[in-house]
């Protein structure tokens, strides 16, 4: 089965071909960094990690661009994210920009997020978009203020609106008026705006002294990096109006060719309001948990899990029900692959269980359909816990099993759990893993003691291991080739 993706801006789902060959050019709009990143972040870029991933492991070389917005963010107020928390913070703009840049990263590494290619910065390309405003201007899309305010004429531009199904005359009922507007419809969007003196991130321009509006970076830096057309252009749903859309507009009119071709839009994490009515989790409304937060108190694996146990493109109710149910479910996943090493410890070269290589090759199949269909990560899970079943069932048969049919096993879950979906840890390379590891060690020593107390008869001391692992969560199971453990 080739992969298909749901393009938003055909309303479809697509056969994807790249525009090379064997490549693939992505870009996702990255974080505004004026805060620390919350779980909805968690759920957009977890989302795009598994398409990166799972690109890879089909064998493209990604091309993988992600910015960070670091000026022109501006708020219905006007002002900038970022300076507005400067000065709340009585710190300087790039101070604000650095920290909390710093902070995403320390999240995303945290939950296992493959970094980007490149990540470049609104306030490092000013050159790039200054020149794409001109061409702008010179095309006669663009016009200069007497300010010195620099806007986008949406008129101009008949296909405005293609991507979020917007129709202008909606835009123009629905605007709304600041008299500190110089525009000529209330619709067009800045491409650059005149600093006042109190601004302090401010750049020459051949209009004015200021600083780029929000839409115009993404433009700039995805052709820098991508090219005029790329493949897959990324973000959450909740910028598909106004940002993706501006996007869309300001780069055709100026490169004279389409934008991207497949537009991906990740569903928005929401949490219930006091009437238990589900509404997105976002600063400007204070409902949010920081990545910081939910890591000390669940698993990246099972933050990772929860995610993704819902399609990319829905919506998910972030609730601690909700992430009890990811944590159980990862707990059955992580269970076998645990239960898989720990025989491997021990395995010789000889033993049976060579039928199961089909088990696997079919597992490994189904888990490619569900992800080439449209990156479903909720089917490739089950397609995994179908596959737990069987490898539990196998595992506690009592049957000699050979090493290369264990490490089979283990290679699967590597690839499609961890590789893929980044829910599987590598014992040698994850703080995470290597923690259970410590745990695990600790486990079969007082199983190995057990094992010699009841060699000795000491039955006593055998039980008392038996019932304080017991009390833990630990169960024993003694069979003819040795005794095996589990985490209830």
């Amino acid at each position: 089965m080739a992969l298909h993706i749901y393009n938003v801006l055909h309303r479809e789902k697509m056969l994807f071909e790249p525009l090379h060959e064997g490549k693939v050019h992505l870009y996702v709009c990255g974080p505004t960094v004026y805060d620390h990143a919350h779980v909805g972040h968690a759920k957009t870029y977890i989302s795009f990690d598994v398409v990166v991933r799972y690109l890879r492991f089909r064998g493209y070389d990604v091309l993988y661009v992600q910015n960070l917005t670091d000026v022109g963010h501006l708020l219905d107020s006007g002002e900038d994210r970022i300076l507005k928390k400067a000065i709340q913070s009585q710190a300087l703009p790039m101070q604000i920009a650095e920290t909390y840049a710093r902070s995403y990263f320390e999240d995303m590494d945290a939950l296992g997020v493959v970094r980007p290619d490149i990540s470049p910065r609104a306030s490092g390309h000013i050159p790039e978009q200054i020149a794409m405003i001109e061409t702008l201007i010179a095309r006669d899309y663009a016009y200069v203020t007497e300010r010195g305010n620099v806007y986008f004429d949406v008129h101009r531009w008949p296909e405005y609106g293609k991507l979020s199904n917007r129709r202008l005359e909606e835009q123009e009922a629905g605007a709304r008026v600041d008299p500190r507007d110089d525009k000529r419809h209330v619709e067009d969007f800045a491409l650059w705006k005149a600093a006042e003196p109190e601004h302090i991130m401010r750049w020459d321009s051949p209009w004015s002294v200021g600083y780029p509006g929000w839409h115009i970076e993404c433009s700039a830096m995805a052709k820098k990096y991508l090219g005029a057309t790329f493949d897959i252009h990324g973000g959450g749903v909740d910028n598909i109006f106004p940002h993706n859309e501006c996007e869309i507009a300001q780069s055709e009119a100026a490169n004279e060719a389409p934008f991207a071709r497949f537009w991906m839009l990740v569903g928005s994490l929401t949490v219930p309001d006091e009437f238990g009515v589900p509404v997105k989790m976002s600063k400007s409304l204070g409902n949010f948990y920081t990545i910081k937060d939910a890591l000390k108190l669940h698993r990246a694996e099972v933050l990772r899990t929860f995610i993704l146990t819902s399609h990319y493109r829905n919506p998910v109710v972030f609730s601690e029900e909700a992430l009890d149910g990811a944590r159980k479910g990862w707990e059955r996943l992580y269970g076998a692959v645990r239960l898989t090493r720990e025989k491997l410890r021990a395995a010789g070269p000889g033993g049976g269980g060579a039928a199961f290589l089909d088990v696997l090759a079919e597992a490994r199949q189904k888990f490619i359909e569900a992800l080439d269909d449209d990156f479903n990560a909720p089917g490739g899970i089950a397609a995994l816990h179908d596959l737990t079943r069987e490898v539990n069932t196998l595992l506690n048969s009592g049957q000699p099993i050979g090493r290369a049919v264990l490490e089979a096993i283990d290679t699967t879950y590597r690839e499609l759990g961890g590789d893929v979906l980044g829910i599987i840890p590598d014992e040698a390379t994850t703080d995470s893993a290597a923690s259970a590891e410590r745990e695990a060690g600790l486990i079969r020593l007082l199983v190995d003691m057990r094992a010699e107390a009841r060699a000795a008869r000491d039955f006593a001391t055998a039980d008392r291991i038996r019932d304080q692992l017991a009390a833990l969560g630990v169960a024993l199971e003694d069979r003819p080739d040795g005794t095996v453990w589990r985490v209830n």
